[in-house]
């Protein structure tokens, strides 16, 4: 890792999330350590630092790093909580969760996504992760309740089984629910069987694929989506 991604990161923080309401200090923190570039195909690690989302393969993309920012910080994060990502993608917003909570369960729809998020937080020494493969729209009830879940899909509406899997004391759930073309960011805390909704930022995702999302497009095959898992 060299200083000229150091710098890039530094001037990431300061003129894309600092300015723009982001104060958690330590996701401001674990934002100029985790190397962004690292999570991106070679022929775009040039643009890892901009104010964009970038393709990443499978028709999906790395968030840009405000939605990145954002999204943790409405989970508040103190350090010894079990979180839920669904959706692994490129794996940059789970490292981003390791180093905020205790230990981070992330589920991927699609295997190659998967295996390669394992192979990138690997090599960054990453330990406290499960990566499992499967329908992130019915979570993952075994490890179930979870402190925090955040979801970086979007789904036509709240999907039933992560608010149950959310803990009943104070446990937070974001998510973007909307169509394909239009969403809102969604948190989601629950105290009992009593779920508070509050609706924030306007966003745009690419759809949560499952049972509860939507129907996988007809060009992508779901014969290889087996209930598989790899722990780094």
């Amino acid at each position: 890792m060299g200083d000229k991604w150091k710098l890039s990161r530094s001037r990431m923080v300061a003129t894309q999330l600092a300015v723009r309401g982001i104060h958690d200090q330590r996701l401001l923190a674990a934002m100029r350590h985790i190397p962004r570039h690292q999570f991106v195909p070679r022929e775009v690690q040039h643009l890892a630092y901009t104010d964009q989302p970038l393709p990443i393969g499978e028709n999906q993309t790395i968030s840009q790093p405000y939605i990145v920012a954002l999204m943790t910080q409405m989970l508040h994060l103190k350090g010894d909580e079990h979180v839920l990502e669904i959706g692994t993608g490129s794996g940059y917003q789970t490292a981003i969760l390791c180093q905020l909570a205790a230990r981070v369960y992330t589920l991927e729809y699609y295997p190659r996504l998967a295996g390669r998020a394992a192979r990138v937080l690997d090599q960054l020494g990453v330990e406290n992760v499960e990566i499992h493969v499967g329908d992130g729209s019915q979570g993952l009830p075994d490890m179930a309740p979870y402190d925090a879940i955040l979801v970086t899909a979007a789904a036509p509406a709240l999907p039933g089984p992560l608010r149950s899997q959310l803990d009943p004391n104070g446990g937070r759930l974001v998510i973007p629910v909307g169509s394909q073309q239009d969403q809102y960011l969604e948190r989601v805390i629950r105290w009992d069987n009593t779920w508070k909704i509050e609706q924030t930022e306007r966003v745009r995702f690419v759809p949560l694929v499952g049972r509860f999302g939507f129907q996988l497009p007809s060009n992508v095959c779901s014969s290889d989506q087996n209930d598989q898992s790899a722990e780094v």
